[in-house]
């Protein structure tokens, strides 16, 4: 099971065979959100409080597209299916 904070690599898409940590889950839509691939940009209306332009970020990756590389350890102990 792909939880924040697993390391796992993607097999298909744009970012192939890189690896990289999990930082978001969505479940009801089986997706994950891996820190610094699947990059898009997202125009940005300026607002009072924040200032506009184009920003990039990370986009949510189906999960079939991912293998897990190493399971997350909590206090030196790997977690168990």
């Amino acid at each position: 099971m792909i939880k924040k904070g697993t390391k796992v690599k993607i097999i298909s898409g744009k970012d192939k065979n890189k690896d990289g940590e999990v930082i978001e889950i969505d479940r009801q839509n089986n997706r994950a959100k891996i820190k610094g691939f699947n990059m898009v940009k997202k125009h940005v209306k300026t607002t009072k409080e924040k200032k506009g332009g184009i920003i990039t970020k990370e986009n949510f990756i189906h999960i079939s597209n991912l293998v897990i590389i190493e399971k997350k350890k909590i206090k030196n102990k790997e977690i168990k299916k």
